[in-house]
C-alpha cells in the first residue's frame, strides 16, 4: 500500500501501488471493483505506473477494505514490513502513544508496538512515509527508535542498559539510605534505633536528595514533558508529580527552618528519594525477568552452526557459515551439527531434529533425503548439497515466525490499551481530590497530610503492570511452544486456539502417513515365498506407480534381493506384464486376471475382505497361474488413535475429510477412533465443507499439508498446517506443526488455553492491584514509599507469573 494522504472535509486520498496487472483491462476492473465500495468516491488506475488513485469517507472504508477489494479481484498491493527498536518507554501509554503516532504517518496501513519488547513493527506502502519519518516521528515523541538491521546487538544493549541501570540504583541506594534510617528513627516506636545527628539535619537531607531528585530522577522529568508535550500523560507524570510534591515541599520546610535550629520537622526528603530508588529497582527486575521471556528467540539463534567444511576446486576449506552458497558441496561429520538446508548426496547417518520437531528420537538420513541446519548429525558421515542458505533455512524461519508472534498483538490486549490511555489522568485526578478532601475537609489545615496521601495515591498507580500483562504472557507462551515444536504465527492465533470445538483432520499425510505401504502378503501353496516375492520385486521396479514403489520398498525391507528384468509393459487401469528369470509374470487388478483367463475364485473373499480395511489389494500370476495377493495401504500414524482419543476427552469433535472413496475413508477413520467423516470430497470442497461447520456455529480448527490444503486451511478460524518445517508449511496457515505428529493438536490447543489463563491472571492482579491500592492510599493507609514499593513489585510479579509458562510440560 502506498499513500499520500491529502485531508478534505470527511474524506481522504491515498496511492497505492498494484502489483499482477497485465493489461488496461486489469486496470479497468481494479478501477470498477474499487468505485463500487461505500465510502469510495473516486478510484483511478494507471496502467503505466501500477498506481490507484482513490479518494474515500475514512468513516465508512479503510484502506485495509482497499486492498482487500483489490487482492479479491486478484491483484496485489505493494507493502513494506519494517521492525523498529524503541527507546525510552517507561509504561504502557509510552506504547500506545507511539503506535498512534505512527499509525498517524500516511501510509502506514498499521503499527503495533509491544512495550514488553521494546519494538514497533509498521507495515507501510513504499511510497508513503519513508522510514526516516518513522524514526523522526517516534523521537518527536521523546523517544528513540532505530532499525533491527541497526540495533543487531541488541542483546548487547540490553545488557548496557541493564548495566547503566544498575550503576543508578546502586549511587541512588546509598544517598537514599541515610534518609530511610533518619525517617525509621523518626518514629515513636522506633526511637530506640540510635540515628547519626547529622542525618537529622535538613540540610544535609537536602544536599543528599537533590542528585537523587535531578539527576538520578532526570529521565522521569523527561518523559513526563514529552508525553505532556504531545498531550497525554504516562507513568512518568505520576512518579514526576509525587516525586516533586514531596521534595519542595520539604525544601519550603527546610528554607523556613533558617535560623530556627530544628531537625527534620515533617520532611519528606525520605519519600522523594525511596521513591526514585524503588522505581529503579522495580526496573531492573523488570528488565532483568523481560530478557528472559525472550530465551527462546536467544535459544533458537543459538542452534545455528558456526562455520561449515566445504568442497571448492577440489579442496575441503572451512568457511564461515554465512559464506556457504546454494550448490555448495558441504561435508558433514559425525557429531556436527549441519550448517544449512540441503540434500544428502552421499552417507548414511540418524540425524536428531529435536530442536525443529520436539520430536526425540533421530531420524535416518539417505541419499536423497532433505535435511536441515542446525540439526545433529549423529554417527555417520555426510555429503551434501546446499539448497537453502541464510534467512531461506527452516531455522531462519522458524526464527522469523517466533518474533513476529512475540511481536503480535493479541485481541484481548485491547482491553489493557484503552485502560491505560485514560489510566494517568483518571489518577492524577483522584489524587487532586484526595489532596481536597484531606486538607478542607477529614483533616482541615493539615497540608502535610494531605500531601502525603496524594503522593501515595499518584505513586502506587501505574500503568505498567496492565502494560506487561499481555505481551509477556504472548511472548513466554510462543516461545514455549517453539520449543514444544509448535509455530503460532502471531498472538491473535494463539488466542484464538483456545476457542475451537471442533477438529477437522485431513487423511493423506495427516491422520496417515501420506505414504503408501505394503501390509499384506499371500502367497498360494507350492511357490516358495522368497524366490516368488524377488520376482515381484523386479517386475514391479520398472514402474513408476506409488503402489509399485510400496511393493518394491516393502520386500526390500525383508532383506530379499531383486534380479533384473528382461522385459517390462505397463497395461494402464489393469498393471504390468513382465519377464523375469524366463518366467511370465502379471501383477494387477481382478481385470487384468479375467484378461487372461486366470482363475482366482480362492482368494475373492480375502480380497474383498482387505478392501472393506481400506487396502488396495493386489493379484500376481506367473506362468499363466495365480501365485500370490498383495495388500498395499496408507496406514495411519503411530500417534494418531493417541491424538484423537486427546481430542475426544477435551470435549471436541474430531472429523476426518477426504477425496477417497467411503469405504477407504471409513476404515481409516475407525482405526484412528474417528466417528465423523466427509468422504469423497474435492480439495476446492473442502473450504465449503469448514464454512457449513462455521455457520453451524462452530469455532473450527483445519489441520492438513499446508499445501493441498491452503484454501480450508484459510477459512478455518485456526488453520494448522502439518510439516517439517519448510517454508511452504509455515505459511499456509496460522499454526504450523513441526512433528507432523497429531499429538501437536491438543498441545497447540492446551498452551493456548494456559497462556489465555495466564494473561487473565495478568490482567486480574492488574487491574485489582490498582482498584484496592489507589482507595487504601487515598484514605491514608499506605505511606508513599510504601506505595512505591508495592508498585514496583505489581510490575515484576506481573512478569514473573507470565514465565511460568516457560516451564510448561504438556
Amino acid at each position: 500500500m502506498s499513500t499520500s494522504t491529502i485531508h478534505a472535509e470527511r474524506s481522504e486520498q491515498t496511492t497505492m501501488q498494484i502489483t499482477g496487472m497485465t493489461c488496461a483491462a486489469c486496470a479497468n476492473r481494479i478501477e470498477k471493483g474499487l468505485n463500487k465500495l461505500d465510502g469510495v468516491s473516486e478510484a483511478s488506475v494507471n496502467f503505466t505506473m501500477e498506481q490507484a488513485s482513490v479518494r474515500f469517507d475514512p468513516s465508512k472504508v479503510d484502506i485495509g477494505r482497499l486492498e482487500q477489494k483489490i487482492e479479491d479481484l486478484g491483484y496485489g498491493t505493494v507493502k513494506q514490513t519494517v521492525e523498529l527498536q524503541i527507546g525510552g518507554m517507561t509504561c504502557a501509554a509510552c506504547a500506545a502513544r507511539i503506535e498512534k503516532g505512527l499509525n498517524k504517518l500516511p501510509g502506514v496501513q498499521r503499527a503495533t508496538v509491544n512495550f514488553a519488547l521494546e519494538t514497533a513493527r509498521v507495515d507501510y506502502s513504499p511510497t508513503g512515509a519513508t522510514l526516516q519519518d518513522m524514526i523522526r516521528k517516534v523521537e518527536q515523541l521523546g523517544y528513540k527508535a532505530k532499525t533491527k538491521e541497526q540495533a543487531n546487538d541488541a542483546g548487547a544493549h540490553r545488557e548496557r542498559e541493564i548495566r547503566k541501570q544498575k550503576r543508578k540504583l546502586t549511587v541512588s541506594a546509598v544517598l537514599s539510605l541515610p534518609l530511610l534510617w533518619a525517617m525509621v528513627g523518626h518514629f515513636s516506636f522506633t526511637s530506640w534505633i540510635w540515628v547519626p545527628e547529622l542525618f537529622m539535619n535538613p540540610w544535609f537531607q537536602l544536599a543528599l536528595a537533590t542528585p537523587v531528585q535531578f539527576a538520578i530522577g532526570k529521565p522521569f522529568y523527561t518523559g513526563a514533558y514529552k508525553a505532556l508535550r504531545n498531550g497525554s500523560a504516562n507513568m512518568d507524570v505520576l512518579v514526576a508529580l509525587g516525586t516533586s510534591a514531596a521534595y519542595f515541599y520539604s525544601l519550603y520546610l527546610t528554607i523556613r527552618s533558617i535560623g530556627q535550629h530544628m531537625h527534620q520537622v515533617d520532611m519528606y526528603y525520605e519519600t522523594s528519594s525511596v521513591l526514585i530508588t524503588l522505581i529503579l529497582l522495580g526496573k531492573l527486575f523488570e528488565a532483568l525477568a523481560k530478557g528472559r521471556s525472550s530465551e527462546a528467540i536467544k535459544t533458537l539463534i543459538g542452534l545455528q552452526a558456526k562455520t561449515a567444511l566445504v568442497v571448492r576446486d577440489g579442496t575441503e576449506v572451512s568457511i564461515t557459515v554465512e559464506e556457504v552458497i546454494a550448490g555448495d558441496i558441504v561435508l558433514v561429520k559425525p557429531g556436527e551439527k549441519i550448517p544449512v538446508d540441503g540434500e544428502v548426496l552421499e552417507g548414511v547417518s540418524a540425524v536428531d531434529e529435536s530442536m525443529l520437531t520436539g520430536e526425540s528420537i533421530p531420524v535416518d538420513k539417505h541419499t536423497g533425503d532433505s535435511v536441515f541446519g542446525a540439526t545433529l548429525n549423529k554417527n555417520g558421515a555426510l555429503r551434501m548439497r546446499a539448497t537453502k542458505i541464510g534467512k531461506e533455512t527452516a531455522l531462519s524461519q522458524i526464527i522469523k515466525v517466533v518474533e513476529e508472534a512475540q511481536g503480535s498483538k493479541a485481541p484481548i490486549q485491547r482491553i489493557a490499551d484503552v485502560i491505560s490511555g485514560i489510566f494517568v489522568p483518571i489518577v492524577v485526578g483522584v489524587a487532586v481530590l484526595a489532596f481536597l478532601l484531606w486538607y478542607f475537609a477529614f483533616d482541615s489545615g493539615d497540608f502535610a497530610g494531605a500531601l502525603e496521601k496524594s503522593i501515595a495515591v499518584l505513586v502506587i498507580a501505574c500503568p505498567c503492570a496492565l502494560g506487561l500483562a499481555t505481551p509477556t504472557s504472548i511472548m513466554a507462551g510462543s516461545g514455549r511452544a517453539a520449543e514444544l515444536g509448535i509455530l503460532f504465527k502471531g498472538g491473535e492465533h494463539l488466542e484464538a486456539a483456545h476457542r475451537v470445538d471442533a477438529v477437522v483432520l485431513d487423511k493423506t499425510g495427516t491422520v496417515t502417513k501420506g505414504k503408501p505401504e505394503l501390509t499384506d502378503i499371500r502367497i498360494e501353496p507350492d511357490w516358495e515365498e522368497s524366490q516368488l516375492l524377488a520376482w515381484i520385486g523386479s517386475a514391479e521396479r520398472n514402474s513408476e506407480h506409488p503402489l509399485a514403489e510400496a511393493i518394491v520398498s516393502g520386500i526390500r525391507n525383508r532383506g530379499i534381493d531383486l534380479p533384473g528384468s528382461e522385459a517390462f509393459e505397463a497395461i494402464p487401469g489393469f498393471g504390468i506384464k513382465a519377464t523375469v528369470d524366463g518366467n511370465e509374470l502379471l501383477i494387477g487388478t481382478r481385470k487384468l486376471m479375467d484378461r487372461y483367463d486366470i482363475p482366482i475364485g480362492t482368494v475373492v473373499s480375502e480380497m474383498n475382505l482387505l478392501e472393506e480395511q481400506g487396502k488396495t489389494a493386489m493379484l500376481a500370476a506367473v506362468n499363466g497361474r495365480l501365485a500370490a495377493m498383495l495388500a498395499v495401504a496408507d496406514t495411519i500414524k503411530e500417534t494418531s488413535k493417541e491424538a484423537v482419543s486427546r481430542l475426544k476427552e477435551m470435549g471436541l469433535e474430531v472429523i476426518m475429510i477426504t477425496g477417497d472413496n467411503e469405504r477407504t475413508a471409513r476404515a481409516i477413520a475407525s482405526e484412528a477412533g474417528i466417528e465423523h467423516v466427509l468422504a469423497e470430497v474435492l480439495p476446492e470442497g473442502k473450504a465449503a465443507e469448514v464454512k457449513k461447520l462455521q455457520e453451524a456455529g462452530r469455532k473450527v480448527a483445519m489441520i492438513g499439508d499446508g499445501i493441498n490444503d491452503a484454501p480450508a486451511l484459510a477459512t478455518a478460524d485456526t488453520g494448522m498446517a502439518v510439516g517439517t518445517g519448510t517454508d511452504v508449511a509455515i505459511a499456509s496457515a496460522d499454526v504450523t506443526l513441526m512433528r507432523g505428529d497429531l499429538n501437536g493438536i491438543p498441545d497447540a490447543i492446551l498452551m493456548s488455553k494456559k497462556t489465555m489463563a495466564n494473561i487473565k491472571q495478568n490482567l486480574f492482579w492488574a487491574l485489582a492491584y490498582n482498584i484496592i491500592g489507589i482507595p487504601i492510599a487515598a484514605i491514608g493507609f499506605l505511606a508513599p514509599w510504601l506505595a512505591g514499593a508495592a508498585m514496583a513489585l505489581s510490575s515484576v510479579s506481573v512478569v514473573l507469573n507470565a514465565l511460568r509458562l516457560q516451564r510448561i510440560k504438556l
